[in-house]
């Protein structure tokens, strides 16, 4: 109450600690696709779609990184002989799979 009349006690929901693919599928969606961003914001579902992505563009990256490291034979015993040279093929696969899980899970 504040003076003659009341004023409501009003409390936002907590939004959810998002990772770097969620927040960059939040981003893409406010800008690119404002009717899809809009529309599951208002039924509620904007922040449980973001964290899906985000553990999903999180689990791809993984196992993207895994197979590829697997396929172009970057081991251990590699990164015990020459560092210098896991860490460049290791750089380029990770930039391999995130360009891949931004093609088809942010940017789509």
């Amino acid at each position: 109450m504040e003076g003659d009349y009341w004023i409501p006690n009003l409390v936002a929901p907590e939004a959810p600690a998002l990772g770097k693919y969620g927040m960059l599928r939040r981003s893409y969606l406010r800008q690119h696709r404002s009717g899809t961003y809009t529309g599951m914001m208002l039924s509620s579902k904007l922040d449980q779609h973001l964290v899906e992505i985000d553990r999903q563009a999180n689990e791809m990256m993984e196992r993207l990184t895994q197979q590829m490291a697997q396929q172009q034979g970057v081991t251990e015993s590699l990164k015990a002989s020459d560092q210098m040279e896991w860490v460049s093929r290791m750089n380029n696969i990770r930039a391999a799979a995130e360009e891949m899980v931004l093609t088809e899970l942010i940017y789509s």
